[in-house]
């Protein structure tokens, strides 16, 4: 596997905007986070690479999102295990996907829309910030339908519904995993 400042320029070749770039680090670290809660801390790094990569295609080719990735990380060398990975987060969206199988695959799925959500929440704080937020702030952006509108509430709760979690519990533990890493 790449080291992350590769990946990190991989990442930045087919991602020019700092939003793009941005929210692969902040799934980077949720994953990182989550792989070490749920048992699966050998496999952090991993975890967090899928993380950094999930949207590798998005900003150059969204038409054809989690469909160009898998030849972008074939061509960077990664293997199927890791392809099949980040390509499953598009389950449902993008047609021919194949599900999320291993426990990774599906958090990924359920946070990835998820870190949209919180990063848009601490950018209405006046700390700018996930420190200081609390849950009961996060259900109520969550419940507005016109807030972050581009992050699909129906995929979040398909994500929690795949890992037989309650909402909460995914709303708690995605925004604990933020504050893990945020400044």
């Amino acid at each position: 596997m790449m080291t992350r400042d590769e990946a990190l320029s991989l990442l930045n070749e087919y991602n020019k905007e700092e939003f793009h770039m941005q929210h692969g680090q902040n799934v980077e670290g949720c994953m990182r986070w989550f792989s070490d809660k749920l048992g699966y801390g050998d496999e952090a790094d991993f975890w967090a690479m899928v993380g950094l990569l999930h949207d590798i295609d998005f900003e150059m080719w969204p038409e054809q999102h989690c469909v160009k990735a898998v030849e972008l990380l074939r061509n960077a060398g990664f293997d199927d295990r890791f392809i099949h990975a980040v390509t499953s987060h598009g389950y449902g969206m993008t047609e021919g996907l194949a599900k999320p199988e291993h426990e990774m695959e599906k958090v990924l799925f359920a946070v990835d829309e998820l870190t949209g959500i919180i990063g848009a929440a601490a950018l209405m704080r006046p700390s700018k910030s996930v420190q200081d937020m609390e849950l009961k702030s996060l259900k109520k952006k969550f419940k507005d339908k016109k807030f972050a509108a581009g992050c699909s509430r129906d995929v979040i709760a398909q994500g929690a519904e795949m890992l037989g979690w309650e909402l909460d519990k995914l709303l708690n533990d995605t925004l604990e995993a933020m504050k893990s890493f945020a400044d």
